[in-house]
């Protein structure tokens, strides 16, 4: 079975996972585990006979070596989840086969179209056989494009011809949500060194990421009648704005490429009484991430002395850190990585994610893990796609990876 045919199998699967569940729900949604199921059960006849579901909704299994030699034990990871960004739900994908180059009519009825012009990446894959949606979800491909390459792989694997050592599957729920390593278990999954394959474009290799941290600002007013409020009233909306403007205004998303660090403004509500502001910090540079936490402190204190202790409760955390620094003592990893692109037709591209990894946690939690592509575009939205043609590839890049040189 070709890799896009489990795909269009596993995106009949719902999994998209809940940013709002409490911390200790795990996975987030329940109907995470249908599609792990599944593949466990998958993974069974691929002869991973140890396959199985742990209580959290990590699906575990590993394939034996087929090779006298001894080898270090090679880990694939992919996670389940989808974003919450866009629905799951229904997902109705379809083959746009031998692609024109021109506009794709995803949803005739409601006038749903992807165009080159738009999605200039399009243009690379004319004459390719694209996945699409119908305009009304995402597809899934991230990543369960990414599962599907690695069960393609197993089964090429099943027939016993290419020899190769110990290889440790894992799926993941909630990677979307920013838990899929949290309950990861390294020690059990036993690899010496892994790779996510939950990347874009065909050919991406990437081991640096943004350095992460979440920033909560509580802003506390004083609320009194407009008419009677001269030297009393503390507009706790006012003074959210004024500490967002403490901020450099060129350091956000939508000033920012490649290896620039931002500030982001994902949330706020309130009124003149509280005032809640929800951030994200962003950098690849270790320093520059830490400067950009020291501006907020800043800002805060400045606040605080201006209108009165505790207006500006401000609270950081750190969520993951860039596994440039765990993975450079283990460079042979990216170099077997490119090899076994180039050996398969596909030229490698190292490129920075502007973004997490699962493989960011888990090469902290000492298992060096850096992320490959899929081949999928667009993620998180209705205009998700990938090619049927970089599929085959990807499939073609594991099997170089693990088998016995």
């Amino acid at each position: 079975m070709r890799a896009y045919e489990r795909f269009l199998k596993y995106v009949g699967f719902d999994t998209t996972s809940d940013e709002n569940a409490p911390e200790n729900v795990c996975p987030s949604t329940e109907k995470q585990k249908a599609l792990a199921k599944f593949l466990v059960e998958e993974m069974k006849g691929l002869g991973l006979s140890d396959a199985h579901m742990d209580k959290n909704g990590y699906v575990y299994g590993t394939l034996p070596a087929h090779c006298e030699e001894k080898l270090p034990v090679i880990g694939l990871i992919s996670h389940m989840d989808t974003s919450p960004s866009a629905s799951g739900a229904g997902i109705k994908p379809k083959i746009v086969e031998n692609y024109d180059g021109g506009d794709i009519v995803l949803n005739q009825e409601k006038q749903i179209v992807m165009s080159p012009a738009k999605f200039e990446s399009l243009r690379d894959y004319k004459g390719k056989d694209l996945i699409v949606t119908d305009g009304t979800t995402l597809l899934g491909a991230d990543d369960k494009a990414g599962v599907a390459e690695i069960m393609t792989l197993l089964e090429k694997l099943g027939g016993g011809v290419v020899k190769h050592g110990k290889i440790a599957v894992g799926f993941t729920p909630d990677e979307e949500i920013g838990r899929g390593a949290d309950r990861f278990d390294v020690e059990h999954f036993g690899a010496d060194y892994a790779y996510t394959v939950d990347g874009g474009k065909l050919g991406e290799i990437e081991y640096e990421n943004f350095n992460a941290a979440a920033a909560t600002v509580t802003v506390n007013g004083v609320n009194i009648h407009p008419g009677d409020a001269k030297n009393k009233m503390k507009n706790a909306l006012l003074m959210g704005i004024e500490f967002n403007s403490m901020l450099p205004p060129n350091e956000i998303p939508a000033c920012t490429e490649g290896y620039e660090g931002f500030h982001h403004l994902s949330h706020m509500e309130g009124d003149e009484e509280k005032t809640v502001l929800r951030y994200i910090i962003r950098d690849h540079d270790m320093n520059q991430f830490t400067e950009k936490k020291a501006r907020f402190e800043k800002a805060a204190r400045y606040l605080n002395e201006k209108y009165g202790d505790n207006t500006i409760e401000l609270t950081l955390q750190d969520s993951y850190y860039n596994m440039k620094e765990k993975i450079e003592p283990h460079m042979f990893i990216i170099e077997k990585a490119k090899k076994a692109m180039k050996d398969a037709g596909v030229e490698p591209e190292i490129v920075a994610i502007r973004g997490g990894t699962d493989g960011a946690r888990l090469s902290y939690m000492g298992l060096p893990c850096p992320n490959l592509s899929t081949g999928g575009h667009n993620f998180h939205g209705r205009f998700e796609y990938i090619p049927v043609q970089s599929m085959d590839s990807m499939a073609d890049v594991l099997l170089n990876i693990v088998k016995a040189e």
